[in-house]
C-alpha cells in the first residue's frame, strides 16, 4: 500500500568519502544509504530515500532534496532532529517540509544550480583539499566566459555526457553560466533545467582547458554542433563539483521532464534567428 505521507528532506553533504547517493553494496558508504539506515534506527521503518538526481562518488551537496514517503506521524522538525542524531557527520539535514503525496522528487525538479571549483594556483590550501580541483597556473577567465556563453540556452549536449549516460534525450536548457574569480578560486556556477551523466564535469573540465589557452572558446560552440565527445576537455575531478540548490515547479505537474515543449522552443527560437 502506498505511504501516507511525503516529506522532502534538504540535505548537505561533504562527499569525498562517499560513493554517491544511491545505496551500495554493504561496506560501501553512499549518502542515501545512511539516511535510510538512520531512519531504521531512530523511527523502525524501512524506507527508500529518493535525490532529485544521482552523484557521483566524491561530488557535494549544500542543499539536496531527497524526498522519504513514510507513515510515520512526526512533525518535518521531528524528523530533522531525529535523524541527525543518527547521521554521521559528513551528512545532515538541514530542513525538512511536508510535500503533497503526488509529489515526485526528480520528474517536479525544474532547474538545478551547480558550482565547480578550480584552484588556480601552485599549492592546494589544505583547508580546500576535499572542495577544490588544484590547476597549477593563472587561467583566463575572460576567454572562458566567452566559452560559456555558448551553452547558454536551449542545446542537445550530447558531446557532454559519460558513456554511461542512459537518459533518453540529450536535450538540456542552460539558463545561466557564469565564470567568476574569487582570489586564487574561479567558480564556475551552472544552472539548468536537467543535467546528463557528468555534465558538469565534461563543461568544467573544458573550460578549463580554455582557460588554459589549450582551446579556443570556439571550441565551445563546435562540440555543440558536432556532438563529438571526444574533441572536448577532460573530464574535471568530482572533488570539485557541488550541488547548491534545487528548483520545484507544482506537485505532481511533472515540468521538469516536458522535453517537447523545449524541443519546440529550440525549434521557433532557431527559425526567429535565420
Amino acid at each position: 500500500m502506498p505511504h501516507s505521507r511525503a516529506i522532502l528532506l534538504w540535505v548537505q553533504f561533504d562527499g569525498t568519502d562517499f560513493a554517491g547517493f544511491q545505496r551500495q553494496a554493504d561496506g560501501i558508504r553512499s549518502v542515501g544509504g545512511a539516511l535510510e539506515t538512520a531512519w531504521l534506527e531512530k523511527f523502525g521503518e524501512s524506507v527508500v530515500m529518493r535525490s532529485s538526481s544521482r552523484t557521483d562518488a566524491g561530488v557535494h551537496a549544500e542543499r539536496m532534496p531527497v524526498l522519504v514517503r513514510t507513515d510515520v506521524q512526526i512533525p518535518a522538525r521531528g524528523a530533522i532532529l531525529g535523524l541527525n542524531a543518527f547521521l554521521p557527520p559528513d551528512v545532515k539535514v538541514l530542513t525538512a517540509e511536508e510535500r503533497p503525496t503526488e509529489f515526485d522528487v526528480r520528474s517536479d525538479a525544474v532547474g538545478k544550480r551547480y558550482v565547480y571549483r578550480v584552484y588556480a594556483g601552485v599549492v592546494k590550501p589544505p583547508l580546500l583539499r576535499r572542495t577544490v580541483w588544484l590547476v597549477r597556473g593563472k587561467l583566463d577567465v575572460a576567454a572562458m566566459r566567452q566559452g560559456a556563453a555558448h551553452w547558454v540556452g536551449i542545446h542537445d549536449f550530447r558531446a557532454f555526457r559519460s558513456v554511461h549516460c542512459s537518459a533518453q534525450t540529450t536535450l538540456r536548457h542552460m539558463r545561466a553560466i557564469d565564470v567568476d574569480q574569487v582570489g586564487e578560486i574561479v567558480e564556475i556556477t551552472i544552472d539548468g533545467n536537467a543535467f546528463l551523466h557528468n555534465m558538469v564535469r565534461i563543461m568544467a573540465g573544458t573550460l578549463v582547458g580554455i582557460g588554459r589557452h589549450r582551446f579556443a572558446p570556439e571550441l565551445a560552440a563546435q562540440l555543440l554542433a558536432s556532438g563529438d565527445r571526444t574533441h572536448g576537455g577532460q573530464t574535471a575531478p568530482a572533488l570539485g563539483l557541488t550541488l547548491q540548490d534545487v528548483f520545484f515547479g507544482p506537485s505532481g505537474a511533472r515540468q521538469g521532464t516536458d522535453y517537447k515543449q523545449m524541443l519546440a522552443n529550440m525549434t521557433a527560437a532557431r527559425a526567429e534567428a535565420t
